[in-house]
């Protein structure tokens, strides 16, 4: 049996994949009909984590719609690095356009005593985030509607973490087959895909404190770069950092004034 079939007869019948493969159970009428809608979808290329409403990351499943990005392991490099610039006090921390919140209830699950605040421009994603930090019971984050920097409700934060979308137009049909049941506006970047992370860089500055930290998660030919921008808007301290496959994945910087 495929994997993809194994996974959505778990999820019809509420059962993991190792009760599948013990008992072999009969599907009834209706369960049959779901699973033949469901696998139909699937061979059509729709993501399985959109059929089951779910995603793990950071070991946690997550809901996750077609309003959010599925969370895609790479961007745990992203978590990572934030919890290794900054220590266990304190600190007040952001994630900009946090979709399914992903990688803000991640950081809101290792440090209890941060005040993790989210942002996005998708009230939908929003209100997916919201029942993700409730269902996981993590009352240290809060949620921000708008875009990037402008949604949140202070300016003396310790670092500001961000997944933007950073695929160009000129990319784009090398990623469409993969990528065409997420939300495009989450992807896809203007000016070789750098306009969202340009945009941040610009922006981030008058929000951190003097040597707060802006990290994000950028295409793996881009960390030249954002490097570049990062410079080029007065953050200091400039480096890259390398994913579980060998990618320079995710740049960082401090406030430099």
């Amino acid at each position: 049996m495929k994997l993809d079939e194994e996974l959505l007869l778990a999820y019809i019948l509420g059962v993991d994949r190792v009760y599948l493969r013990a008992h072999n159970p009969v599907l009834t009428a209706e369960q049959q009909s779901l699973f033949d809608a469901l696998l139909a979808r699937r061979e059509a290329g729709e993501p399985l984590a959109y059929l089951t409403g779910k995603k793990e990351f950071w070991s946690m499943e997550l809901e996750v719609t077609p309003d959010t990005l599925i969370p895609r392991p790479e961007t745990e490099c992203l978590v990572e690095t934030a919890l290794q610039l900054l220590g266990n006090e304190n600190y007040k921390v952001v994630d900009l356009g946090t979709g399914s919140g992903a990688i803000a209830l991640a950081l809101a699950s290792e440090r209890s005593n941060w005040q993790v605040f989210a942002t996005d421009i998708s009230e939908n994603a929003l209100r997916v985030a919201s029942k993700n930090a409730q269902r996981f019971k993590l009352a240290n984050i809060s949620f921000h509607h708008g875009n990037w920097c402008t949604a949140l409700p202070c300016n003396d934060f310790n670092l500001i973490a961000a997944n933007p979308p950073y695929i160009s137009e000129q990319e784009w049909p090398a990623y469409e087959a993969g990528l065409r049941f997420e939300p495009r506006h989450a992807l896809l970047a203007d000016d070789e895909g750098l306009a969202a992370i340009r945009q941040i860089a610009i922006e981030a500055n008058a929000y951190l404190q003097p040597g707060g930290f802006l990290v994000m998660e950028h295409g793996f030919r881009q960390a030249e770069a954002v490097r570049q921008i990062l410079a080029a808007n007065g953050y200091i301290n400039i480096h890259s950092v390398v994913d579980l496959s060998g990618n320079q994945r995710v740049s960082y910087g401090q406030e430099g004034n």
